[in-house]
């Protein structure tokens, strides 16, 4: 795609938790492309080991950037806890993760 502004966002998480995000982007962004990518194949993430995670994370986050994404939100906790850092240090693109804006709201 040649511009930014008609890339998607991506969005993934361990399962189907994460499509709460992408309807709530929908809402607020009606004219927005986006991707998400629900790893429903290894879920759950949460007894698997930090090193399995930041794997899965990096394996996810590689496959979004080959689909040129301009922003990628990492919609699963237990990722977001343990892989956020090795994301971005892997993504090309702005990361945002839900830990850090649900505390936030609240």
């Amino acid at each position: 795609m040649d511009s930014k502004t008609n890339r998607a966002i991506g969005v993934f998480d361990s399962g189907i938790g994460g499509l709460t995000v992408v309807r709530s982007l929908m809402e607020r962004l009606p004219f927005e492309n986006i991707i998400y990518f629900g790893d429903t194949a290894r879920v759950p993430y949460g007894i698997k080991s930090v090193e399995t995670i930041n794997r899965y994370a990096l394996q996810i986050t590689e496959f979004l950037l080959k689909k040129d994404v301009k922003l990628l939100i990492v919609a699963c906790n237990t990722m977001a806890a343990v892989a956020y850092q090795a994301i971005r240090d892997l993504s090309s693109v702005p990361v945002l993760e839900v830990i850090e804006a649900s505390a936030k709201i609240a």
